[in-house]
């Protein structure tokens, strides 16, 4: 599309700026290599916080809380983890449905496919007032699952982190300022739980991402909030490794970022759009992370990539990933690595007229260079949320990404009207 020199005779300001914002955005969808966003899960309720997965065999997994009645299973009680699974890599869907009912609600989903048998999936989940940490596995593409208790105690648990290699399974959560890892080494069948960090300061803890390394060496990304004064305190980002299957780990202080945004006018809590750091490693062992963190107390953040060839022990020199300008706010980092090399990354800004996108680059050299910035999220009709320049909030805490049989990159997102409701979640792939 050809725009003009200069705004149209008699075209009010308004009118011209938004069709300049509206070419600008078409502009940024024409890209081929992405399909066009489009609903998953119910058609029905409220989703948001869609973990995805990929085997070897075509198969895409997205596990999702589905907040809202259930057709045909009144043991579900909202919200309730639903599966949604593509025999095709993502061309077409099966009608969702819950994955293991529970008469208590069911929160903060993950799920992974095995590295080593590239068929295998596990899925991460809470109940029981969020006082037991779950784990499934399925060895028939989804039909069917194996549960276990990864965690059972008195107090509540936050945002399960799943990584796993063979017959070692790792659930990373917190219980408030204590940072836990529950390990497996048969298959998720039995559970021993470690505090990675026993001295830690009154506050919070939060899991980001995780990731078993081709030597067997574990992997944990989390933040820690103070307590008190959100809006002020610095977040703490760290990445934890253990070499002897999760018995004992070191903990490496990857970045501070300063106290997150306001998100008041939103209706959900300070730390939402505070930092985060997701974590992925490579077919030859190398670490990645993305993160977001920011400079001045309440101010926008930026997003963050770094690497490790080290196991862990030391990372390279954080390097600004995104092309936005100054102030603009950045959240949610998302991260997946196939072969040597070969790293994806997403992220969610206000870069169009405060409104919010998802961005997505790639690497063929570890993070060395990275394609152009691709806009996934796009306009569609029907929801008062998603506006052709972009959508008004992003729904729930995280979002995923994943590398397909093929290499090929397949995303899902949330987005909603604020953080409360409503929402839904959306899905793309491509290269």
């Amino acid at each position: 599309m050809v725009l003009p020199s200069s705004r149209p005779r008699g075209l009010p300001t308004f009118a011209a700026c938004l069709l300049l914002a509206l070419a600008t955005v078409q502009q940024a969808l024409a890209v081929p290599n992405f399909t066009p966003q489009r609903r998953v899960g119910y058609n029905t309720g409220d989703q948001w916080e869609p973990a995805l997965a990929a085997d070897g065999h075509g198969h895409i997994y997205i596990l999702f809380p589905q907040y809202g009645s259930i057709n045909n299973c009144p043991a579900c009680t909202a919200p309730t983890i639903a599966l949604s699974v593509s025999n095709d890599n993502g061309l077409s869907w099966q009608p969702p449905h819950p994955l293991l009912p529970s008469s208590t609600s069911q929160f903060d989903p993950q799920i992974v496919v095995d590295p080593v048998d590239r068929q295998t999936v596990y899925a991460s989940w809470l109940q029981n007032n969020k006082r037991d940490v779950m784990v499934a596995r399925s060895q028939d593409f989804g039909h069917t699952w194996n549960l276990a208790v990864a965690e059972r105690s008195g107090d509540s648990a936050d945002k399960p982190v799943l990584a796993v290699r063979g017959a070692d399974v790792y659930v990373g959560f917190n219980h408030e300022r204590h940072f836990l890892v529950a390990a497996s080494h048969d298959y998720a069948g039995t559970f021993t739980s470690v505090t990675v960090n026993p001295n830690a300061v009154p506050g919070w803890s939060l899991a980001g991402g995780a990731t078993v390394d081709s030597n067997g060496g574990v992997y944990f990304s989390w933040m820690a909030y103070a307590r008190l004064q959100l809006s002020t305190r610095p977040v703490n980002i760290y990445v934890s490794r253990s070499s002897d299957g999760g018995r004992s780990w070191t903990t490496v202080l990857l970045d501070v970022s300063s106290a997150p945004p306001d998100c008041s006018a939103q209706t959900c809590q300070a730390e939402f759009l505070g930092a985060q750091i997701a974590l992925a490693s490579d077919a030859a062992g190398t670490l990645y992370t993305l993160w977001n963190a920011g400079q001045e107390h309440g101010a926008s953040e930026r997003i963050y990539f770094s690497s490790s060839t080290s196991g862990g022990a030391s990372w390279s020199a954080k390097v600004d990933v995104s092309s936005a300008s100054d102030h603009v706010e950045h959240c949610f980092p998302a991260i997946a690595a196939a072969a040597a090399g070969d790293v994806r990354i997403a992220w969610m800004d206000t870069r169009r007229y405060s409104l919010w996108n998802v961005f997505q680059r790639s690497s063929s050299n570890g993070g060395a260079t990275w394609s152009d910035e691709t806009q996934l999220s796009g306009p569609s009709h029907g929801y008062d949320y998603v506006l052709p320049a972009g959508f008004r909030f992003p729904f729930g805490d995280y979002f995923s990404i994943a590398i397909d049989n093929l290499g090929t990159t397949h995303v899902a997102w949330g987005e909603g009207r604020n953080y409360k409701s409503p929402g839904s979640i959306w899905y793309t792939h491509g290269r």
